[in-house]
């Protein structure tokens, strides 16, 4: 006989464990990091279901004239399979 501690609930047959997958995407926006990083989730959401989070691996950007001109972002994209 097993012990299960207090809490823990035991499921006969079934498992309660998810399955998660990492994509990396790149996205750019000309407003700032911010933008950039809601245009990449929003973009992604669009053939990618079940995202739960986001890491930014990466900020550059890119300047004109001594100015920023594009603001670019490398994502982690965490989702849950189906």
């Amino acid at each position: 006989m097993s012990h299960h501690p207090r809490g823990c609930a035991r499921h006969e047959g079934r498992s309660s464990m998810s399955v998660a997958k990492i994509i990396e995407i790149s996205a750019e926006s000309p407003n700032s990091f911010e933008d950039a990083i809601v245009q990449g989730i929003t973009r992604a959401s669009k053939t990618v279901h079940g995202i739960k989070s986001a890491w930014v691996k990466e900020q550059h950007v890119v300047a004109e004239n001594g100015k920023v001109s594009l603001y670019r972002v490398d994502l982690k994209v965490t989702f849950v399979l189906d």
